[in-house]
């Protein structure tokens, strides 16, 4: 599982170097819940991709798409060299937010850009999935500074009335808000929302697994939410001490220093 990750991570970086695009410690903070959920969790895979009763991923925070591209890559969606000729070019599929329009083939859920929008596209499917009957689990991953925005928390008003307990709010806190606005007690929030939550070290893809099992299992009529904590950059010396590399890509001299730390890391 380490080397898998730090592949992953491997291929973030060489994916932004080739777009010259990208926010690698928002991607580095996420990926090791991304590949936990889509390894160990979902009811997905490349052969399903588009079965109306498979799990959905709806990725929120947009900026962290670099984390879902290699994933997809590992899962047999999409070849790398497929991604890597193509990633960031005018009119390219492969943008460095994701298109939902551009993938018939399925593997990507919904458009990302604007923060916030996610989370009520998600609550959409879930709510849909149940007036259906289906077994489709909805994950959603949100980055904590989403939570500045209305749609967030009208989201979670909604999906709580719903009684979606087949939905699951990720939130990738890794203290990108927290310098700004003080957000308080999540964990009371969402509790107090009528959410399940759970709040996990977001790089212990053991601790992961054993949450999402637990906390998606218990089907009571409340949605689910899972506070992972993290670290922007994870899995780089240079990236975790330098945010600089919130939005930067590398040229090719700090491309094989960061590939060197992550397999140092």
């Amino acid at each position: 599982m380490k080397q898998i990750l730090k592949d992953l991570r491997k291929d973030s970086l060489l994916l932004s170097h080739k777009c010259q695009d990208g926010n690698l410690q928002s991607v580095f903070s996420c990926l090791d819940v991304v590949w936990t959920l889509y390894d160990k969790i979902m009811n997905w895979s490349a052969e399903k991709a588009t079965d109306p009763d498979r799990d959905f991923f709806i990725i929120s925070k947009g900026q962290a798409t670099l984390a879902l591209y290699p994933v997809l890559i590992r899962k047999g969606l999409f070849s790398f060299d497929e991604v890597a000729e193509h990633i960031g070019q005018f009119d390219s599929r492969y943008c460095i937010q994701t298109d939902l329009s551009k993938f018939p083939e399925g593997g990507v859920e919904n458009n990302a850009g604007s923060l916030g929008h996610g989370m009520p596209f998600a609550v959409g499917i879930a709510n849909a999935n149940k007036i259906k009957n289906s077994p489709s689990r909805v994950f959603v991953l949100c980055g904590d500074g989403e939570f500045c925005e209305g749609t967030m928390w009208e989201s979670c008003i909604f999906a709580s009335a719903k009684k979606l307990d087949d939905l699951c709010l990720i939130i990738d806190d890794n203290n990108s808000v927290g310098a700004m606005v003080d957000m308080g007690d999540m964990q009371k929030k969402l509790d107090a929302f009528g959410f399940d939550v759970a709040v996990i070290n977001g790089h212990d893809t053991d601790e992961a697994e054993e949450t999402f099992r637990t906390i998606m299992d218990n089907h009571n009529g409340r949605p689910k939410a899972v506070i992972a904590k993290t670290v922007r950059g994870y899995g780089s010396k240079t990236m975790t001490e330098h945010d600089i590399w919130f939005h930067k890509a590398p040229n090719a001299e700090e491309l094989e220093l960061l590939c060197k730390e992550v397999d140092e890391f």
